[in-house]
């Protein structure tokens, strides 16, 4: 499994696949490892992504125009795994395409393409068994979203089903950038430190160098999502080095952090 968290904090980077298209996923992708992202979130996109905000709409949007659906996504994540063998792959989707698949046929697709596990948005713990007992049957991670408002039975929950990482969600709402970040983060990071020795990433409004600094003064990783997104769209014919410089950006405040905490 390639979703390591040494050395901290580890960027967690979200893509909505096929925005602007397939070929142009590829590049950003690769920009963004070689730039210093440990761990890509492979967006699926959807018709009705009800968890995300505007900007991840708008991609998806983008690329259900040009027909990319969760078998380009998986084929994108083996190919990554072939070109940059030493980053995480993470299969982020809502849970419809996996039914529309099968969940064997993507559990075995998964496990074939080299794709270390996946994160399903609106799948509960309550209906997760089958997806469980498959996934584990695959050696694939499970990770699972936890929230400021989650009860500590249900953190207790999520941490016994959770593998290879968990993702703190830092605010209620959808995602999209923020100005500013939660003091919720830190208190659920604590929160789920009690539950579980997992890793944890932070996630959910993070879009600058500032918040990415203070989410990884707690946080074993921080997820960047829809600010990455955003700047692939602002940026026509020149995504790939836009991003590369986003994610370096993004590291070297990140870097500068774990020097000081290490002094």
């Amino acid at each position: 499994m390639s979703l390591k968290f040494n050395p901290k904090p580890v960027l967690v980077a979200y893509f909505t696949v096929g925005d602007p298209d397939l070929a142009t996923s590829r590049d950003v992708i690769i920009a963004a490892i070689d730039a210093g992202a440990g761990i890509i979130e492979l967006g699926v996109p959807f018709t009705d992504p009800v968890a995300d905000g505007p900007v991840i709409q708008r991609a998806s949007e983008r690329a259900l125009e040009n027909g990319t659906t969760l078998r380009h996504v998986i084929d994108l994540g083996s190919e990554i795994r072939r070109q940059r063998p030493q980053a995480g792959l993470i299969i982020f989707s809502y849970l419809n395409p996996i039914l529309s698949m099968g969940l064997d046929r993507f559990c075995t697709a998964l496990a074939a393409a080299g794709i270390d596990g996946a994160l399903v948005t609106d799948l509960t713990l309550e209906e997760a068994d089958g997806y469980l007992w498959k996934m584990r049957e695959h050696g694939l991670a499970t990770v699972f979203l936890a929230a400021p408002t989650s009860t500590e039975q249900r953190l207790k929950a999520i941490a016994k089903n959770s593998s290879g990482f968990i993702y703190a969600v830092s605010r209620l709402g959808v995602t999209g950038a923020s100005k500013q970040m939660s003091g919720d983060a830190q208190q659920l990071v604590k929160r789920l430190r009690k539950h579980s020795k997992l890793p944890i990433a932070v996630g959910f409004g993070i879009s600058n160098s500032d918040q990415f600094a203070a989410a990884a003064k707690f946080a074993d990783g921080v997820v960047v999502g829809s600010a990455i997104v955003e700047t692939i769209e602002r940026s026509p014919g020149r995504e790939a080095l836009a991003v590369g410089n986003f994610v370096r950006g993004l590291k070297r405040r990140g870097s500068s952090i774990e020097k000081s905490a290490n002094a």
